[in-house]
């Protein structure tokens, strides 16, 4: 066996944005082999019947879910102390024994390798009680089995590689992800770790960075860029990785404002012999792989919101009603009570949100690629205000640290860890403006499938025409759907009127119109820009923003009329679903003005003034802390210098 050729110091690969725009668009599931709502729902078609009845869960696995749970909280109760770990920014070894023991390794694999077989929506359920306990413990665990080694080897393993790895990663191994780099984020094109084969074997070498659970990983799932070659097809591939291989160096400990005790390091890949029956399906499915595993496992994060979402509401009924302010409890003031109103019926759509996605997911009868990454997207932006306006009824105590607050006497309440806590969701598994782009990505998919080839500059005359002709065809029957529909007649939905009960039929009568109004703004703006549709990111956000809040409507809508018929607090889910519902149309009607009254062209400007120059004037009178270095460290492939932190826990 030939000794691989030492790699040459080297950069992420130099790509235009189309190069890495053909990248990512390779990479996505391209066929729609099942149902979506949310598909329907930006095509103007408003499919209740996709959704509603609520699906259920089978009794057995309520049965196993549940009786989980009741461990998972004593467990939270008794073993878990969240103070500690954001006070030593770690998470004991004892805690992480004991989620072994109690089997949280192996929430979603399956009991024939060693796990528990829960449900997408106990696992989601276990994730959210965990995460009120410690959100570290919480990433912890999602990092782990929704994009860790579990979920890829689950969807594209070969039967020996889940023999072989599932047992360990259900009971003993922690796993970890690692795709990004220095100077690679969600732009994977430009991946520069490498794997260059040799013999039975594969030598990795590069850096990746943010590598949640990579400072105490057993298995990592690791892309690299294979070479293209006469024996390989090459391009970005997936591994699986022993952590404590030769060559493999964690050379830092990350620290970030919140998630203190999270095990996030920089990793360091030098000549690591990888075997090739390690690889996760062919070479150059890497992306596939990845997106495929994001699919689900994005609703592991809003899990953890609708846990926190439910802190926030409880924190906030309990204070405002002791804290009293000119005579009354502070949540009889109007301005305070908006802030409980909003947080109550904010959890609550979330809520909804969460279980309906993942009880789709685990009917497995839906597409539910846009659903879960709509889930993402509105959890983590509305998890973070309903923190913030903790923080604002909390006042002073809530920017106040929950140790300063207990040295004086005062109940411990950690409000600003919360908001520090939670604001990383914003940025994790795909930042919100990166969601924005994958959703818009989706949701005009069937304009592209048909339009695509017109504003292609790649395609000939001859292709341009044919595209036209398929067009015109496709928008004949398409856009006079659009013009009315059920919305419009006033009796429609009406099994959510029931009597006594808030009329939740008039906010399905608005999302089945607001649906189809999007449809068309959705089909103005691909008229107007067409091929420069791809950069109106602001318009593309607004719309898929609207996308969101609708999904939200729908599915708050008939969790409440689930509850109501199970008999579980129907009449009171009914005023939290018009309360979302009421809040989440003035959102709506604020976005719809936006997208077509706005200052994105004004915005452009300033940047373009800003980025040459023009107004540092404007910097003057400052001084600025940071400290020197570069703005992106050095990640050339070679050996480590420093200390190796990889803290294995036996």
């Amino acid at each position: 066996m030939s000794a691989p050729s030492k790699p040459q110091p080297q950069a992420a690969p130099k790509v235009s944005e189309r190069e890495a725009r053909q990248v990512a668009e390779a990479a996505r599931e391209q066929g729609w082999r099942k149902p979506s709502f949310a598909k329907e729902m930006f095509l103007g078609r408003f499919r209740l019947d996709l959704i509603h009845p609520h699906p259920m869960p089978a009794p057995e696995d309520v049965q196993r879910g549940e009786q989980f749970l009741a461990k998972v909280r004593d467990f939270c109760e008794t073993r878990i102390d969240g103070a500690l770990i954001e006070r030593e920014s770690r998470i004991p070894d004892e805690v992480i024994s004991g989620l072994k023991e109690l089997g949280a390794l192996g929430m979603k694999i399956e009991p024939k390798y060693g796990g528990l077989g829960l449900t997408q929506v106990y696992y989601n359920k276990a994730l959210a009680l965990i995460g009120t306990a410690s959100p570290a413990v919480g990433a912890l665990l999602s990092a782990h089995q929704s994009i860790g080694v579990p979920q890829p080897l689950k969807l594209f393993g070969t039967p020996e590689q889940k023999e072989a790895f599932l047992p360990r990663c259900a009971r003993t191994d922690i796993t970890a992800f690692l795709l990004t780099e220095p100077d690679v984020g969600s732009d994977p094109a430009r991946l520069a770790t490498t794997a260059v084969p040799d013999g039975d074997d594969y030598v990795l070498d590069g850096v990746k960075l943010w590598t949640t659970n990579g400072v105490v990983a057993d298995l990592l799932v690791v892309m690299a860029r294979v070479p293209r070659s006469d024996d390989h097809k090459g391009g970005i591939t997936a591994f699986v990785v022993e952590a404590g291989s030769p060559g493999i160096t964690v050379e830092n400990r990350n620290a970030f404002m919140g998630l203190r005790g999270i095990e996030n390091g920089v990793t360091r890949f030098h000549r690591v012999r990888v075997p090739a029956a390690n690889r996760i399906g062919p070479e150059g499915s890497g992306l596939k792989i990845a997106l495929t595993t994001l699919n689900t496992g994005r609703l592991s994060l809003p899990a953890v919101c609708v846990g926190a979402g439910k802190w926030c509401l409880k924190i906030a009924r309990e204070w405002s009603a002791v804290r009293e302010q000119w005579g009354k409890p502070v949540a009889k003031h109007e301005a305070v009570g908006a802030k409980i109103s909003f947080i109550a019926a904010t959890t609550f759509a979330l809520e909804a949100v969460v279980d309906l996605s993942s009880q789709m997911a685990d009917e497995d009868r839906n597409d539910i690629r846009i659903e879960a990454a709509l889930a993402k997207l509105f959890g983590s932006e509305m998890s973070w205000l309903m923190a913030d306006e903790l923080v604002q009824i909390r006042g002073g105590r809530g920017f106040e640290t929950a140790e300063s607050l207990a040295a004086r006497g005062e109940r411990a309440v950690p409000a600003e860890q919360m908001l520090r806590d939670l604001r990383i969701n914003r940025i994790f598994e795909g930042s919100t403006e990166i969601m924005h782009l994958l959703i818009a990505r989706e949701a005009v998919d069937a304009h592209l499938s048909v339009a695509g080839d017109i504003i292609d500059p790649d395609k000939s005359l001859g292709d341009k025409a044919k595209a036209g002709a398929q067009a015109t065809a496709f928008y004949a029957r398409w856009l006079p759907k659009l013009v009315a529909g059920p919305g419009q007649l006033p009796r429609s939905y009406a099994e959510f009127h029931p009597a006594r009960h808030a009329d939740l039929s008039t906010h399905l009568r608005y999302v089945e119109r607001a649906a189809r109004k999007l449809a068309r703004s959705t089909f103005y703006g691909m008229s107007r820009w067409q091929g420069r549709m791809e950069t109106k990111q602001g318009f593309l956000g607004r719309v898929v923003d609207i996308g969101a809040e609708l999904f939200a409507m729908s599915a708050a809508c008939v969790r409440a009329e689930h509850l109501r018929l199970t008999g579980a607090h129907g009449r009171e889910a009914y005023q939290l679903a018009d309360a979302f519902c009421r809040q989440s149309r003035l959102r709506v009607e604020e976005l719809f003005g936006r997208l077509w009254s706005n200052t994105d062209e004004l915005d452009r400007r300033v940047v373009n003034g800003v980025l040459a120059g023009a107004y540092t004037w404007l910097e003057d009178g400052i001084v600025d802390p940071s400290g020197d270095g570069p703005w992106i460290a050095d990640a050339t492939p070679g050996p480590a210098t420093g200390e190796n932190v990889h803290r294995p826990i036996g």
